[in-house]
């Protein structure tokens, strides 16, 4: 499958070298050098986005919040030459899913796109049919990473799904940060982990009837019954 990548990134030269390396990778990229050159194409969807948090136009956070209230579970990846450890930390609480500090090899960029894209569409791409399970008031559909709440779309971000799919899997089994940090953000996440104490407050926040227990001093687990 040809994924759909869009790049937002306003230094020509780097724009340029970076959408040559995702598409010799066989995916399909549109590239934008500013805020507004991209915002006519924020109705035709992509499968990921790479965000600069430094635009000549518009902050990158803020460009996050739109794409991210238009579509909650498509991943972001955020690049920035700042403060990389504020920016990283910033980035993740806001919902992105992976980050990048400047200066980086472009093939580190087409390695982090790939595992991100077949982490978050392995089970729809692979065709495996629909399963949907049902936690408390929660119909919860792992192929479209989609929750219902008696009938009524929760929007979730794509890292809110990927904690709430660890735990529905996992039924009962205690995990603590550290664990979850490497199951949802992976081995070369370096930030801190009070990222994970946010996400599970959001998704505390958005499904109020799900059971996830806090364990003192360790983590977290979900319990049902």
């Amino acid at each position: 499958m040809a994924y759909r990548i869009y790049l937002v990134e306003d230094e020509a030269n780097l724009n340029q070298v970076l959408t040559s390396y995702l598409q010799k990778a066989g995916w399909e990229v549109s590239s934008f050098l500013s805020g507004e050159e991209m915002r006519p194409y924020m109705d035709t969807p992509a499968d990921l986005w790479i965000l600069d948090i430094m635009l000549p136009d518009t902050d990158g956070f803020a460009l996050l919040r739109e794409i991210k209230s238009k579509y909650p579970t498509t991943p972001i990846v955020f690049i920035s030459a700042r403060d990389a450890e504020l920016d990283r930390v910033i980035g993740l609480e806001m919902g992105s899913d992976d980050y990048l500090p400047k200066p980086f090899l472009p093939r580190e960029l087409v390695i982090r796109v790939k595992k991100l894209l077949e982490r978050v569409y392995t089970v729809r791409s692979a065709g495996v049919t629909d399963q949907v399970r049902e936690i408390g008031p929660y119909a919860i559909d792992e192929q479209k990473r989609m929750v219902h709440d008696s009938g009524d779309v929760v929007d979730l971000t794509s890292k809110e799904f990927d904690i709430l799919l660890l735990f529905l899997q996992h039924q009962g089994q205690a995990f603590s940060r550290e664990q979850v940090l490497r199951q949802v953000w992976g081995d070369d996440y370096f930030g801190t982990d009070r990222v994970v104490d946010d996400l599970i407050r959001r998704l505390r926040k958005k499904l109020p009837e799900l059971r996830i227990e806090t364990m003192y001093g360790y983590g977290y687990r979900m319990v049902t019954g």
